[in-house]
């Protein structure tokens, strides 16, 4: 059945599409009487307004994007498999969902619902997030992006019509908003517990350098150790960890008698990956080596031992990214812009901290 439109219900209300249009966009400026025949000659034909043609008429959509390339897993990392499906007395793995992604779509979500505005999610694989991310823009009016490693030239051109608020990094050139967690503030301590608490003497440090804020976390490491006047890394250990050669590098490092004080991992994920490689090769966490991550997701406090982590407020970095771009209200930034959220070190088992023990000694 064709679905009905503005025209029809004006033909069947015997008024004008204009008095339709009136009828539920400018209530008060049409009678009471005319309403009434308008809405009920809508219930007769099924008839739904149509938000994007409403949009179209004002150059606005009501609509906002959240676009995450490449942060959607199948499977734990480090584990390759088929899909397939799950038997009934199968349990999800928690490694398998990139929380830190979920808690910034709540908080964006969150966002919009309070403000009754729409949102439109969206992701893609490497060979096809140019189209998609252009295609996504042109339906809302304003796009929040996780790590973009596509072209430049396609953000300029984007930006450039829309506002952008770039996630999970700390600055650029382009005239977007910026907004990353203070990677600064929780990498330092970090350090400095593992350190002060702990007696590391020397770090490495685990993960792609592939996106920004995992370069920006290695070189602060880096920099904090050279503060305090020990050695620092001069690589990252960049692992293929969705491959039969997943941590293949960590392996070599255990087996030539390399690992270090401690395994500083770019994110909460990673880590979860150290610690089962870790354990297949009898290397005992925290006792032979310290391992900790960055994000704070759930599946952390699950591990075994629980996960000592930098905890970032990603919901709230959604949030702020919902409420920036409704601010605009379309209109793309003319400069580039930052902004940051807080983080915070939450100890637990796998640096050697036993969090039960000292809120029991501090009452």
């Amino acid at each position: 059945m064709r679905r009905a439109t503005v025209y029809d219900v004006a033909e069947e209300a015997g008024v004008s599409i204009a008095t339709v249009s009136f009828a539920y966009r400018h209530p008060g400026r049409v009678k009471d009487t005319t309403r009434a025949k308008v809405l009920s000659a809508a219930r007769k034909l099924n008839y739904v307004p149509s938000a994007s043609a409403r949009g179209l008429a004002r150059g606005r959509t009501g609509v906002l994007g959240l676009y995450s390339f490449d942060l959607l897993l199948e499977h734990p990392l480090g584990q390759p498999q088929e899909f397939r499906e799950e038997d009934e007395e199968d349990e999800p793995d928690l490694r398998a969902y990139p929380l830190y992604v979920d808690e910034v779509q709540r908080g964006f979500e969150l966002a919009c619902w309070h403000r009754g505005q729409a949102v439109l999610l969206s992701s893609a694989t490497a060979s096809a997030k140019g189209e998609t991310v252009t295609d996504i823009a042109g339906r809302v009016d304003g796009l929040a992006l996780f790590s973009w490693s596509g072209k430049l030239s396609t953000l300029e051109s984007l930006a450039k019509t829309i506002p952008i608020v770039m996630l999970s990094q700390s600055g650029g050139d382009l005239p977007v908003l910026y907004l990353s967690v203070d990677n600064q503030t929780g990498m330092t301590e970090m350090v400095d517990h593992l350190v002060e608490v702990h007696g590391v003497r020397n770090m490495a440090f685990v993960g792609s350098q592939e996106y920004p804020e995992v370069r920006e976390r290695f070189e602060i490491m880096c920099s904090r150790l050279s503060q305090r006047g020990l050695i620092a890394p001069e690589s990252a250990i960049d692992e293929g960890f969705d491959s039969p050669q997943s941590f293949a590098s960590l392996q070599k490092t255990v087996a030539e008698g390399r690992l270090p004080d401690a395994l500083v991992c770019a994110n909460d994920q990673t880590a979860l990956g150290v610690l089962d490689a870790l354990r297949e090769l009898d290397v005992k966490v925290p006792d032979d080596v310290v391992v900790v991550g960055v994000d704070g997701i759930l599946a952390g406090r699950f591990a075994s031992p629980p996960l000592t982590t930098i905890q970032l407020h990603m919901e709230q970095l959604g949030r702020v990214a919902a409420d920036q771009l409704a601010q605009r209200d379309g209109r793309p930034w003319s400069e580039p812009k930052t902004m940051t959220v807080s983080a915070r070190l939450r100890v637990r088992q796998s640096c050697g901290c036993n969090p039960t023990k000292q809120r029991t000694r501090s009452l």
